[in-house]
This record gives structure tokens, sequence and C-alpha cells, in this order.
């Protein structure tokens, strides 16, 4: 027989299993507000006449609602989950989105 020696196995966890990505919930909901906060701006401009104009154009608006919460998402994933530097970033980007939508769909 040889001469073996008893080998202990330890459960520890890689560096890949114990990180887990957090970003993904507040860049989310960063994104759907700015979302909603740029749905209401033309209401502010325009009043209730924007009604009209969402009756026939609401698919276009409403497709940019996921594209929003994936910028959210990519932002507060590339500043570092910093949330007072993914907050005014995105917002700017989908009100900017927003704007040329609406400034496209005005003729």
């Amino acid at each position: 027989m040889r001469d073996t020696q008893n080998m202990s196995l330890t459960s520890t966890k890689s560096l890949a299993e114990s990180e887990e990505t957090t970003w993904t919930l507040p860049g989310a909901a960063v994104g759907f507000m700015a979302w909603l906060l740029a749905l209401g701006i033309p209401f502010l401009i325009y009043g209730s006449n924007t009604l009209f104009f969402l009756l026939y154009t609401w698919p276009f608006f409403l497709a940019l609602m996921p594209v929003a919460v994936l910028i959210g998402v990519a932002l507060h994933s590339l500043l570092d989950s910093k949330l007072l530097y993914s907050l005014p970033v995105t917002v700017l980007t989908v009100m900017a989105l927003f704007g040329l939508l609406f400034l496209w769909l005005m003729g």
C-alpha cells in the first residue's frame, strides 16, 4: 500500500460566485422614474392639449419605457452604482430621447 495523506477540502467560494450585482434594481427604478418625469413635462408645457397628441402617438412613448429602464440600469452600472451621479445623467438622457421623439412626431 502506498503511504497517502488525508486531504481535506474546504468549501471556499470563488470571487465570481460571491460577487452579486446590486445595480439593477436602483438603476431600473431611476430609469422608470425618469420616464415618468419625461412623460409629465409635455403636460406642463402644452397643458391638456398633450392628451390629444398622445392619443395617436402613445405606442411610441410607451416603447421608450423599457429603453429608459435599460438606460437607467446601464448608466447606474457604468457609474459604479453611485446614485447621485446616475440619477441626473439618466434623467437628462431620457428627457433628450423624449424630446427627440416629440420633435420628430411633430414634424
